[in-house]
């Protein structure tokens, strides 16, 4: 039965194969960087999308050519290191190379390869980066730390889809161009961002030593107030699934820019009940204080917290934007301070003891009416 009139029922299967990749010897990779760089899942971005960034680089020539990728080539996940199988399945585009670099086909990834002409591939990559395919990989996938999956299970998938090729590749293009325009917001964002580090690193750092005339010391605890969070329980159907933004540091593992606007979980208010921090307005700085220490983004929505937060809420004499840059260019005191056996942690109160040099009332305006101006750009781009 059609979806729709128009459309019919595909199976992967049918229209491609998944090629495994070569093994790679862990001795010739390192972060140093050469011509040959092994592609892994830590390069996809959650759903979908070429990360450039945590490259690692292979130290010899001694490698079967076919393993070179070209431009345009497909690869999806086959093993993901995460516990939710956050990039399992998803789909990258390999893109041109900068500097000649080679782009080089590792064993847990799987390259795409088309069996017919008669359906489009960009169309057919976009499906590869839809939640339900990703959610039909992560439902069958094996293994409890790492998550792993297989050509075989996803040739086993199905979907409805225009048999217009026209109509395919029309539809492909419309997603192509709102990607081009994401990434180039994503540019943009970054070079804010970047104009905002400066700003606060020519206002609002003491130069040589000791502090200026009218600048002093005081400890975060003396600057702002902070809030931690909790988990409502998760088999209480109750909790869950309502209109209330609940967050956790999933929510910024992938965020390009530190502003946070939407959440992948929502409680109800009976959920909401059981978090002492209650909903915390928008403009609250959050910081992830475990697994890893030091995601960033200030909520452009009122949320409430789990407990791998500390959220701070600057309503005292800085600003979020002040604490955020920061924090930014400071996480290092942040995970001094920390402490834990299985994974480092920042508790509030050691959080609370760090000393920052706080310029003067006219510096910190002076900031703060430059800094929202770029922040306000970030948060609409």
């Amino acid at each position: 039965m059609s979806f729709k009139e128009g459309w019919k029922e595909y199976k992967l299967g049918d229209l491609i194969d998944v090629i495994h990749g070569f093994a790679f010897k862990g001795k010739h990779m390192d972060t140093v960087k050469t011509k040959n760089i092994v592609l892994s899942p830590g390069n996809f971005k959650i759903g979908g999308g070429f990360k450039s960034d945590k490259f690692k680089y292979y130290d010899t020539d001694d490698y079967p050519p076919k393993y070179i990728l070209n431009e345009n080539d497909i690869l999806v996940t086959m093993t993901d290191l995460s516990k939710n199988g956050d990039t399992l399945g998803y789909a990258v585009k390999i893109p041109k190379p900068y500097n000649n670099e080679k782009y080089l086909h590792n064993q847990r990834l799987g390259l795409v390869k088309f069996k017919t002409d008669i359906f489009s591939e960009d169309y057919l990559y976009w499906l590869l980066r839809t939640y339900n395919y990703q959610q039909f990989i992560v439902s069958s996938a094996t293994g409890s730390t790492v998550k792993h999956t297989s050509p075989s299970r996803i040739s086993e998938y199905t979907f409805f889809a225009p048999e217009s090729l026209t109509n395919q590749r029309r539809i492909a293009e419309i997603l192509s161009s709102l990607d081009e325009k994401i990434e180039l917001n994503r540019q943009m964002n970054q070079t804010l961002e970047e104009t905002a580090q400066t700003l606060f690193r020519e206002m609002c750092l003491p130069k040589g030593e000791g502090l200026p005339e009218g600048w002093e010391w005081k400890t975060v605890g003396d600057l702002v107030a902070i809030k931690g969070g909790t988990t409502p329980r998760t088999k209480n159907e109750e909790f869950w699934n309502g209109d209330i933004h609940w967050t956790s540091p999933r929510d910024l593992s992938n965020i390009s820019t530190p502003v946070l606007l939407n959440t992948a979980k929502k409680i109800t208010k009976k959920g909401l009940a059981k978090i002492s921090s209650g909903l915390l307005p928008n403009g609250t700085l959050l910081l992830s204080s475990r697994a890893p220490i030091g995601y960033l983004a200030i909520t452009q929505i009122p949320v409430a917290i789990n407990q791998g937060y500390i959220a701070i809420l600057c309503n005292k004499e800085i600003s979020n934007l002040f604490m955020l840059f920061w924090l930014k260019l400071n996480m290092d005191q942040v995970i001094e301070r920390a402490n834990g056996s299985t994974f480092l942690e920042i508790s509030k109160s050691n959080f609370k003891q760090i000393e920052i040099a706080i310029p003067t009332v006219d510096k910190l305006l002076l900031f703060d009416n430059s800094a929202k101006q770029v922040f306000d750009a970030i948060v609409n781009n």
